[in-house]
């Protein structure tokens, strides 16, 4: 048996620019950071005993004969690069609900291929846990996704990553002290809007527009390296990075019509007449969940103005996607 734990990611800046329509003809670049909210996956060998060569359990449950026949892409597509030939149990458990935004759908690929090695006696590179994640997601599935999450799933932390026009891929760690790590993962609130999407749906409008909105992306751009300045000051002022938080939302907004609606515009401006300082919508958009950018002394009352909301508290996480239980299991 292998259970893997990968952590779901908040996008902070340069959303947009890290997909591969973008950067692979202009560079690409953000700024976000993994958290304590995770996918867990259980696999093991089916033993024998069965009909069904898999069992593959996620908001369904499926019991194929063949690899062909199970409909969830990423196990289909996973099971076919490794050709596993024996019987497999896949069971998905997670902690955020899938298409809200914060890379669940990365996050279960990231955790199912390094099960899926660990289940062969192998281990894989983190570098090359994201870079085969990709290839599955966007070459072989072919879902309208960007390349940051697949990298947050298997590093963690909090990083800026380059999208090189060569295709290469360089994540650079944020370094803060201690002190300043401490105070900065406490400027920020979480919210479920309670809407659910398909992000390929809004992402491939958004990718349609690319050429129509390249100013906006190189902007978008540019607030990546703000943003990344404020953080590696020797004081730095994370006031001001929750000011470039409504700046980069007053922009992506602007990538496609489906990025917001009513809904998701009175939820923000209730926070910022709240005391919220800045936010942004995570993941393609749409709905899914909402981040704010608020001072300690204002928290109290910006969830009670969004009390028909969820408010997730988390932690950074540093790990990356992790195995945390090995206990192989021989069927002959």
């Amino acid at each position: 048996m292998i259970i893997t734990r990968t952590p779901h990611r908040i996008s902070f800046f340069g959303g947009g620019t890290d997909y591969p329509s973008w950067y692979l003809k202009n560079d690409g670049k953000v700024l976000g950071v993994a958290i304590d909210k995770y996918c867990y996956l259980i696999v093991r060998k089916l033993p024998p005993f069965f009909e069904n060569k898999y069992k593959i359990v996620y908001s369904q449950m499926e019991f194929p004969k063949t690899i062909d026949e199970i409909k969830h892409p990423s196990v289909r597509e996973t099971l076919k690069y490794f050709n596993y030939k024996e019987g497999v149990s896949i069971h998905h458990d997670g902690d955020i609900p899938a298409r809200s935004g914060m890379g669940s759908s990365s996050a279960f690929t990231v955790g199912l291929l390094k099960a899926m090695y660990a289940l062969e006696g192998n281990i894989i590179s983190k570098s090359d846990l994201f870079k085969l994640a990709i290839n599955i997601e966007q070459n072989i599935i072919k879902e309208n996704v960007g390349s940051q999450d697949q990298v947050f799933a298997a590093y963690g932390g909090l990083n800026k990553i380059d999208f090189l026009k060569s295709g290469e891929i360089v994540v650079t760690p944020v370094v803060l002290k201690q002190e300043n790590l401490s105070l900065f993962d406490k400027k920020f609130m979480l919210f479920f809007t309670g809407i659910s999407r398909n992000a390929s749906d809004i992402a491939e409008e958004q990718i349609k527009n690319t050429n129509k909105n390249e100013n906006e992306l190189f902007k978008l751009s540019k607030l990546v390296d703000d943003a990344y300045d404020i953080l590696t000051s020797s004081k730095p002022e994370f006031g001001l990075f929750g000011k470039l938080l409504n700046e980069t939302w007053k922009l992506k907004r602007s990538l496609s019509a489906k990025i917001s609606n009513s809904l998701i515009d009175n939820i923000y401006d209730t926070a910022m007449k709240n005391g919220a300082a800045g936010g942004k919508l995570l993941g393609a958009g749409g709905g899914g969940f909402m981040l704010f950018y608020v001072e300690p002394e204002n928290q109290v009352k910006v969830k009670n103005a969004l009390k028909n909301l969820i408010n997730i508290t988390f932690e950074f996480d540093f790990s990356g996607s992790e195995i945390i239980v090995y206990k192989p299991e021989f069927y002959k």
